[in-house]
């Protein structure tokens, strides 16, 4: 299949296969990113709702998008529907069946009079265009209306909310209701898909990259994720209160570049992967496991972008009302909780007050461990258990659920550089943008965070060998299996970023030595240089000898 575009418009040709079939499309350079997107999912055959996916030969996700690579049929992408509807046909096939249309033949007998329409014409007048938009309008509220009427067929569907700019600095701190609603309606309608076994697998891996889902589509993995690990059936959880508290959750994490909703997911989706990398169901019960799960989502709700040095410093609110002492953390907690005292968003409320009561001090205390000046105090004491860690002692488990959400917390350096690099990048803004603030506001400034002070090897390669590793290593200490798959990826970042810091290093004294024998050779021009004879009027003035 590929799209009849006019003669003089620079196109580009996508190759990919759908089920094994070879497909290839074919669209103008400039063309909009949600027709690109409407094209694979015309390719395939997929519902209004549907998650596809793009994979390309490496077995990479990669973004469906204009910016698309061009590609040869030897080197095809592979497209696939990774969540689905699997409990019923589109609405529109289901109609065309039972009034006896032959699909198939309508459409052959439509594209040969498009072929004629193009030759004749020259190229396909803007009217054609035109139809199609309307009849794909049409094809989606065939398949988004359930019920059909005459009203809700011809009533124009409600335009979604743009998309907010990545540029967080010109977006709201708060998410805009409609943006909220936007979401949420799209979550709502994607969350009886059925996700592919391939996609739960990948769930579980701490190789998952979550720059190509959107807000909509994570909201779905992380009701997987509970769905998953049963706690569904366990705790008697409604996926309807379930939905409604994720919702929430997404509602209170704010428009800022690095403690934002996906850092949510991403922190999650590591504590997920921990789950069953180590065999946690093995060793803990249900309510432990729910307490790391919920802990992981909640951990970092309404954080504003400014840190607790600077909440201190600043006398803020939150730092006046928890009296210095870990004010955002505290936050998070309370934020977590006031999300839970809503019966519809409250998926503790079919548990026992014996088992609310637990649950809740976990929490409390999983995100407060979160706290980095309490970094040290934590992983001593984890140290000092470690030759006689007991998985039936509720002490030892305290401890280890701090240290798990605390490795899951700053993980992002064990996941492929290519999705690492970028949550880097979004780190050191929001760290740029607090050390613009303090100094503004006279007070005192992080050197970590100084755009003037700080680069991107720099940041990376104290945090690595002096935080990270320890930590990691001694969580591979109990778990062994965990030194492939988070041990190994931060020694390679670690040694990326070293070669990176030495460059730099380089760069910058040969860029002194350059400046240095540019300077010596104007000055020793300067100096050779012959003195111009005086002129007339000069040489006059001057005394002469007697």
């Amino acid at each position: 299949m590929s799209a009849a575009v006019p003669e003089e418009m620079a196109t580009k040709i996508i190759y990919f296969t759908i089920n094994g079939r070879p497909e290839q499309a074919e669209f103008p350079l400039d063309c909009p990113a949600q027709d690109v997107k409407d094209l694979f999912r015309s390719a395939a055959e997929a519902g209004p709702h549907d998650i596809l996916k793009l994979y390309n030969p490496k077995g990479n996700i990669i973004n469906i998008s204009p910016q698309l690579a061009p590609n040869t049929p030897q080197s095809s992408y592979k497209l696939e529907v990774v969540a689905a509807d699997c409990n019923s046909e589109p609405l529109g096939t289901e109609l065309a069946v039972a009034l006896g249309f032959d699909l198939s033949s309508m459409e052959k007998r439509l594209q040969s009079l498009e072929k004629k329409i193009l030759i004749e014409a020259g190229e396909t007048p803007a009217i054609v265009y035109e139809m199609k938009r309307q009849v794909e309008s049409f094809r989606e509220k065939l398949e988004s209306v359930e019920h059909l009427s005459w009203l809700g067929l011809f009533k124009e569907l409600s335009n979604a909310t743009h998309k907010p700019s990545p540029f967080y600095h010109k977006r709201t701190l708060r998410k805009t209701r409609e943006e909220c609603e936007h979401v949420r309606d799209k979550f709502l309608q994607m969350s009886s898909l059925e996700v592919s076994d391939e996609v739960r697998q990948y769930l579980k891996t701490p190789t998952f990259d979550n720059w190509q889902w959107e807000d909509a589509e994570i909201m779905v993995l992380l009701q997987v994720m509970y769905v998953d690990l049963d706690f569904i059936s366990t705790f008697n959880i409604e996926l309807e209160v379930l939905q409604q508290f994720l919702y929430e959750v997404y509602r209170r994490y704010n428009n800022i570049p690095f403690h934002n909703f996906k850092h949510c997911f991403c922190v999650t989706q590591m504590m997920y992967g921990l789950i069953w990398l180590t065999d946690l169901r093995s060793t803990m019960d249900s309510i432990d496991l729910l307490t790391l799960l919920t802990s992981a989502v909640c951990h970092d709700l309404d954080h504003t972008g400014y840190n607790n040095a600077y909440q201190i410093n600043a006398r803020t609110e939150l730092a006046l009302r928890y009296n210095d002492i870990s004010p955002l953390e505290n936050h998070h907690c309370a934020v977590a909780f006031e999300i839970l005292e809503k019966n519809e968003s409250n998926i503790f409320r079919n548990l026992s007050t014996d088992q609310y009561k637990r649950i809740r001090e976990g929490i409390i205390r999983c995100i407060l461990a979160t706290d980095m000046t309490r970094h040290n105090e934590i992983l001593n004491k984890f140290k000092s258990l470690l030759t006689v860690f007991d998985f039936s002692s509720k002490d030892h488990r305290d401890v280890l659920m701090m240290i798990l959400i605390k490795v899951s917390d700053i993980s992002n350096e064990a996941r492929p550089m290519d999705v690492a690099e970028p949550w880097l990048d979004c780190l050191l803004q929001e760290f740029f943008n607090q050390s613009d603030m303090e100094k503004l506001e006279g007070l005192p400034v992080s050197p970590f965070m100084d755009r003037d002070k700080v680069t991107k090897p720099s940041s990376q390669t104290g945090f690595i060998r002096f935080v990270l590793l320890p930590l990691f290593m001694e969580l591979a200490n109990l778990f062994p299996c965990l030194e492939l798959h988070i041990i190994d990826p931060v020694r390679k970042a670690l040694n990326y970023y070293t070669e990176m810091e030495k460059a730099l290093e380089r760069e910058k004294l040969n860029r002194a030595q350059s400046d240095k024998t540019g300077k010596s050779k104007e000055a020793s021009a300067s100096g050779s240089k012959e003195p111009d004879p005086p002129d007339e009027a000069e040489s006059s003035l001057k005394p002469t000898a007697v």
